[in-house]
């Protein structure tokens, strides 16, 4: 595409920075013979990808590589399409504005399931056929990676290869495998076929699904020399690993509008709910020293005011203190703002407060998750009340007067009486405030109720689990404002329909990938906006395709059924998933991996015992 064909569709569209590049930052290099084009494609705008931290790691990784490549290519909003589609311009890379469709690489990031349609329209607008079967020639390949790769089924179909973990060491082992392939002119079957003896690499072309009459799986059959297992890549020493020297600026604002460091990646805790703290483990901490040096060197090369510590659960880095007070020495002279997000509520100090506030105060964010002890027993939440309470305390008499909880429905042997105890708790907070004679002056208290519905996912002791209905959803959620007594409580909370369907592809087999596709066809895109997303095209495509969402989102599993993901190794055993589902349903908790290993598995993947530093 030309510069003038680029300034005419920009002067058509809302947001033009989205499609400008040119940011500081920006890798640009001069083509030369045998290099590969590597497009790292994000499925949604410009805004939330470029607030992804792995897609800037990945992007810096690729790039310090003299014989790769790799540009940005992001979903454009449907403004942009209209135009790009009347004037015959297909998707291009944000950094050459080269066609799509002329990089040997095309690679998804899949943080949400509700982007699977996007992926396939991006395809689609390269000029590409959306299924693989149908792309004959060696390259381009579509590759997918991030956290809905752990169960790649419902978009099998559209994806030729699909990396499992990390990504650091399995993409340099692609690269070179496809510099060589191009180098001795392989075909696609035999790309394919040396692909899949990549450690973490899974072809679903090589694997053929076998149902049983109930349409359950009945097996995952592998040929070509596929291994029956796939297991994931993971990082062993983050002191070492490649990060970043600097990000790329953008022109424009987007979500998370900051430099950010990673402290660790896993999570000790064990919440029964969340697919990330059992995906991302074992756990692996980055020294203060790392973490304090990566910061230095984001902040001195972008310039942002803002520096996010990131983890699941910021506040359990055991070298927190000192790395705050280390990061503290030259951020508050530089008017750096720390943000901590993912705080605990049992660890929450009056001394972590007063060293996060000496730059800038902000509101606070804890998630209960579950309004009563006996429902947070059974997530495994490993708080009480009186930690919720005594935290709030602890902020209320350092100044603040807002907070926002975090709380899910929809949970397993959820009542109304676990709801109730959400509106409770938050009138407990209130109630506290307004006792405490230290609270600040003349100041009302705000705390802000976020509920989400539970969606059962891969890879958690509750992947056995229904989905709540929508109908039980809204009952719910009329149910928890009917409990709210008072004016300084606001609710907020989830759509119902986009929970379902994300439940359904959630869990989904491979028969999914043609109500997927029967979506795309009737215009679904950018789902993950309440303003774009189509349930119509969804509940047409899935009746025209045969298929049930109810069969996978609302069917309680068996332990014995055969997963649509059980091929994939993430590390976690399901034996161990079993045993955790067994205590959810007694109400027993499991402690902290710091308080002792609970046999989970994933320890066995570097080798040693998940630990702090």
């Amino acid at each position: 595409m030309t510069l003038d064909q680029l300034d005419l569709l920009l002067s058509q569209v809302q947001k033009p920075a989205r499609y400008t590049a040119g940011e500081m930052g920006a890798v640009v290099k001069e083509l030369k013979p045998g290099m590969l084009r590597y497009a790292f494609c994000f499925p949604d705008l410009y805004e939330v990808g470029m607030s992804h931290l792995g897609m800037k790691i990945l992007y810096g990784h690729a790039n310090r590589r003299d014989d790769v490549w790799c540009e940005r290519v992001f979903a454009p909003d449907t403004d942009m399409q209209q135009v790009m589609e009347e004037m015959g311009v297909p998707l291009f890379a944000l950094e050459s504005l080269d066609p799509v469709k002329e990089f040997d690489l095309i690679a998804f990031t899949l943080q949400y399931e509700m982007c699977y349609t996007e992926v396939l329209n991006m395809i689609d607008l390269a000029g590409l056929p959306i299924r693989a079967a149908d792309r004959k020639d060696p390259f381009p390949l579509v590759v997918i990676g991030g956290p809905c790769a752990s169960n790649p089924e419902p978009i099998a179909d559209f994806v030729d290869l699909v990396s499992l973990g990390e990504g650091e060491e399995i993409s340099d082992e692609l690269f070179d495998l496809c510099i060589k392939a191009k180098k001795e002119g392989w075909d696609k079957a035999e790309i394919l076929r040396r692909a899949a003896q990549i450690p973490g690499m899974y072809v679903p072309s090589l694997y053929t699904v076998e149902y049983n009459e109930d349409n359950t799986i009945k097996a995952m059959v592998p040929h070509d020399g596929a291994p029956e297992v796939v297991q994931k890549r993971v990082v062993t020493d983050l002191d070492k690993v490649y990060y970043p020297e600097t990000f790329v600026v953008p022109f424009i604002e987007i979500v998370h509008d900051r430099a950010a460091v990673e402290l660790f990646r896993g999570c000790n805790r064990g919440c029964r709910f969340c697919q990330a703290g059992f995906l991302y483990r074992p756990i692996r901490e980055k020294s203060p020293e790392t973490v304090a040096k990566d910061a230095k060197n984001l902040i001195t090369s972008t310039g942002y005011d803002e520096l996010g510590l990131t983890s699941l659960s910021t506040s359990d880095y055991c070298g927190l203190e000192p790395l705050l007070d280390n990061l503290l020495d030259w951020t508050e002279a530089r008017h750096v703002n720390l943000s901590l997000p993912s705080l605990r509520i049992d660890n929450f100090s009056k001394e972590l407060m007063e060293k996060i506030d000496r730059v800038r105060k902000s509101g606070l964010t804890f998630a209960p998750e579950a309004g009563t002890q006996r429902l947070r027993d059974v997530i495994n939440k490993n708080i009480t009340e009186e930690d919720v309470l005594k935290t709030c305390r602890t902020a209320f008499a350092g100044g603040y007067t807002a907070v926002k909880l975090y709380f899910m429905m929809g949970l397993p042997t959820e009542t109304n009486d676990d709801i109730k105890g959400i509106a409770d708790l938050a009138q407990k907070v209130v109630d506290l405030f307004y006792s405490m004679p230290e609270r600040p002056k003349g100041k009302s208290v705000s705390v802000n109720i976020s509920v989400a519905c539970f969606v059962p996912k891969p890879y958690t002791p509750f992947e056995f689990e229904p989905q709540a209905t929508m109908d039980e959803l809204r009952e719910k959620q009329k149910y928890l404002l009917s409990c709210v007594r008072s004016k300084k409580i606001s609710v907020s909370y989830h759509d119902s329909t986009t929970s379902v369907l994300e439940a359904a592809l959630a869990r989904g087999d491979r028969r999914l990938c043609a109500v997927v596709e029967g979506a795309f066809r009737k215009g679904s895109r950018l789902d993950g906006w309440e303003n774009h997303f189509k349930p119509d095209a969804w509940n047409e495509a899935f009746e025209e395709s045969g298929v049930s969402p109810d069969f996978y989102a609302y069917r309680r599993r068996y332990y014995d059924e055969v997963m649509p993901w059980d091929h994939l190794d993430y590390g976690v055993t399901k034996s161990f998933f079993i045993r955790e589902h067994k205590k959810a349903m007694e109400g027993t908790t499991t402690p902290s991996c710091f308080v002792g290993c609970n046999g989970c598995g994933a320890q066995r993947l570097t080798g040693g015992v998940c630990k702090c530093l």
